[in-house]
């Protein structure tokens, strides 16, 4: 290590600020939270500035930097566009063994500041020693999508339980396994969540009461959108690393798949065509049998849960058993995979609703509300009807649809291997089988389909 990673304490501490730019001002901000006592010397201030100043926030003096300025200060930081001011900074303060950082200039500092995550009081700060702060920042945004914000008030509550929690437990590997515990515990995740109204004083009797110890199982149903791992919510992405066992289906992508914990154990019960690996009934009854051996058990899958992803049906056997479970939407296939075809659902100059439907076969037939679904001004969604296509197209048009209604059929849609052939009602099914279209495919059909010339932006 060139520098040496550490965390410092500024309340009420002397800082000087030399400079009143933007800069200074992203700096100011950041010390401003560490509630330090800033002094800022300047020529002039920005408009952000002058409003701290009046606020109180900030001394200021308007005047050029000299060497005694620096003299009671604990923490310097030079955010100035000059490079002669900017080196005078660090070489008096250096000189005075006050730590100092110049902004962007990584020779004239004793120390940087990290590129932070806030989840105060846990508080995490990432460097790359100056040498690439853009990449810092991009491991940011990683580590920051996996922490939740409501870490902040689990660091708190862990706070205020440790003297009691050091005198129930004598050995720090005792404490230790406690706290994993409490982490885990369903009862925290829930008051987290705000799925259960309690206080602080009342979640930490509860937990007492009901033993920390004994390990629960839970259920996490969470959508992992429509293939693209990149629109993953933050809320499936975190419990997506706390699994023990991930439950996954076909539509789930291999990206996204990627991001489960690495030693989870995943079990596929994918359904395809005249081939199922489990039943529904027997998918079901492996979540409550996984929840009950005490697992945390990650049911993924493509798209959302609860549109044609039968969530219902297996948090109502969950709820049944009495396992604990959470639901955590995701981007459906309509909406995702239409975004990146360039075709907006609804659109004021040619459709006003839109409707979903499965293209599910019974015995090689598709059963739809097709008077319903043949009205115009309106945009279909067919998922899973790739097999049907020519019957959909067969059955719209004898019921009154258009033969030169637009149609769209997107194969993999959001990921790189996207695919999207539009046409209309009376030649599109030729167009697919001369491009061998494949499953996973979705169906758009309705006049916004003609928008795709203008809006298609995602190569």
């Amino acid at each position: 290590m060139k520098s040496f990673p550490i965390f410092i304490n500024l309340i009420h501490k002397p800082v000087l600020v030399i400079g009143g730019g933007d800069v200074a001002l992203r700096k100011i901000d950041m010390l401003l939270k560490a509630d330090a006592k800033i002094t800022v010397i300047a020529s002039k201030l920005c408009t952000e500035l002058k409003h701290y100043q009046k606020l109180k926030k900030i001394q200021v003096k308007i005047k050029p930097f000299e060497k005694n300025d620096i003299t009671h200060s604990v923490l310097v930081v030079a955010a100035t566009d000059n490079k002669k001011v900017n080196s005078l900074v660090s070489k008096t303060a250096q000189a005075l063994n006050i730590p100092v950082n110049v902004v962007d200039e990584p020779a004239l500092c004793s120390f940087t500041m990290g590129s932070i995550i806030d989840r105060s009081p846990l508080l995490i700060a990432i460097s790359s020693e100056g040498n690439a702060p853009v990449l810092a920042k991009f491991v940011r945004e990683k580590i920051e999508a996996l922490i939740p914000h409501n870490f902040s008030k689990l660091a708190s509550i862990m706070g205020s339980m440790r003297d009691s929690i050091k005198g129930r437990y004598e050995t720090t590997q005792s404490r230790r396994i406690f706290w994993e515990n409490f982490i885990d515990h369903p009862l925290v995740r829930q008051f987290l969540n705000q799925t259960k109204k309690m206080s602080t004083q009342q979640l930490i009797a509860l937990v007492k009461k009901n033993g920390i110890q004994k390990k629960q199982g839970e259920v996490f149903l969470v959508g992992g959108g429509p293939g693209d791992p990149d629109l993953l919510t933050f809320r499936a992405l975190h419990l997506m690393q706390r699994s023990d066992v991930c439950v996954y289906d076909k539509l789930v992508s291999k990206d996204v798949l990627n991001l489960v914990r690495r030693d989870a154990e995943l079990i596929y019960v994918g359904k395809e065509r005249d081939r199922h690996t489990l039943p529904q009934d027997k998918i079901n009854q492996l979540l409550v049998k996984l929840a009950k051996k005490g697992m945390r058990v990650l049911r993924l899958k493509g798209g959302d849960p609860f549109i044609f992803g039968r969530g219902g049906e297996e948090i109502e056997m969950l709820m049944e058993h009495k396992i604990p479970f959470q639901v955590v939407p995701g981007i459906s296939a309509a909406n995702g995979v239409s975004s990146y075809a360039g075709i907006p659902l609804t659109h004021r100059d040619y459709a006003q609703s839109c409707t979903f439907v499965t293209g599910h076969m019974k015995d090689e037939r598709l059963t739809l509300e097709w008077d319903s679904l043949a009205k115009p001004n309106q945009t279909i969604v067919i998922y899973m009807g790739l097999l049907a296509l020519s019957q959909i197209c067969v059955e719209l048009v004898k019921h009154g649809a258009p033969k030169d209604l637009p149609i769209a059929v997107v194969e993999q849609g959001t990921t790189s291997q996207q695919r999207v052939i539009t046409g209309a009602l009376s030649n599109i099914v030729q167009k697919v089988k001369r491009e061998k279209l494949k499953s996973p495919s979705l169906i758009i059909i309705g006049n916004v389909v003609k928008l795709r010339k203008k809006l298609n932006w995602f190569n």
